[in-house]
């Protein structure tokens, strides 16, 4: 069995909200496997997070740019937060989202290799690793376009213009008045940044997800001690109010928490006497999914020098 540390229950503590005798308790029944402890916490009614993908565990920026009816959104990672606010670095996000924009790049080998300057951007980005001084990567991409419309974004914890930590992109379809457009698409980016929506449809959801749930649904309803035909019912009541929490379109919006956001750009619409459809969306955060080691700054120091930390 793999050794349980302390910072094992530090890091189990911080994602699903549960308590440090829970959290070890947890990490020791499943072996010290992170995503299974948090599965055996949910099960147990311990943890109060459903996800650990929306944990920032990298540094660097998000950048998004539009322009009409295309929009695009980069993620470039770099190693520390004193990156992300260098001139160089920013400059460097902003025109690699344009060039993104531009080229309706849809991957990062096709980003990487696009012409910036005198070379590429995967050149341009290694000239930036040797005059910064620190490694930077291209993370991902993903550019959005509708025939008629616009594609609006928003930015969250912004550092500069287009650039932050959480970047949003909207692609309404429609021949409204262009100003209803722009409104509707600032409320539902602002929206999709606050809740995270894992698909557009309840239909569109990663079924490995679906099946997660379940299980979990499952061996909760279990341990009611309901008759089978009862739990089989809960856990279809559970699946279902899953689906719908993290499709967008049937979302509540956080603006009245009361109307689904299919009801909302219906609304919308009608008021602006013309039609709109939410088609897509992009919502790129921050060192999403990565994890980060942590370390010692003054340890590292010391051992460099040759001087023990304590002495």
């Amino acid at each position: 069995m793999a050794e349980i540390t302390a910072a094992m229950v530090k890091e189990l503590r911080e994602t699903s909200g549960a308590g440090m005798m829970d959290c070890k308790k947890a990490l020791n029944e499943t072996g010290g496997d992170m995503d299974t402890a948090v599965d055996w916490l949910r099960t147990k009614g311990l943890a109060t997070a459903a996800k650990k993908a929306g944990r920032t565990a990298a540094e660097g920026l998000v950048g998004v740019a539009t322009s009409g009816t295309r929009g695009s959104a980069v993620e470039i990672n770099s190693e520390t937060d004193f990156v992300a606010k260098n001139d160089q670095f920013q400059a460097f996000v902003r025109d690699v989202t344009a060039l993104a924009l531009h080229t309706g790049a849809n991957d990062i080998a096709t980003l990487g290799a696009a012409s910036m300057g005198e070379g590429s951007v995967q050149d341009k980005l290694t000239a930036n690793i040797a005059t910064i001084g620190e490694n930077q990567s291209l993370r991902r991409v993903k550019t959005l376009s509708v025939n008629e419309g616009a594609i609006v974004s928003y930015v969250h914890n912004a550092a500069a213009p287009g650039l932050g930590k959480i970047g949003v992109l909207v692609a309404l379809e429609g021949n409204a008045d262009a100003n209803a457009i722009e409104t509707l698409g600032k409320q539902l980016a602002m929206h999709i940044a606050a809740t995270n929506p894992s698909a557009l449809h309840e239909e569109g959801l990663d079924e490995a997800l679906v099946s997660r749930e379940r299980a979990i649904a499952m061996e909760k309803a279990a341990e009611s001690g309901k008759p089978t035909n009862i739990i089989e019912k809960m856990v279809e009541g559970a699946i279902a109010k899953f689906r719908k929490e993290n499709a967008l379109l049937s979302q509540l919006f956080v603006m009245d928490n009361k109307t689904k956001i299919a009801d909302v750009v219906a609304a919308a619409a009608k008021d602006a006497g013309g039609s709109i459809a939410l088609v897509d969306y992009v919502r790129f955060q921050l060192g999403e999914g990565i994890e980060k080691t942590e370390t010692d700054f003054a340890a590292e120091v010391a051992a460099a020098s040759g001087v023990p930390q304590n002495a």
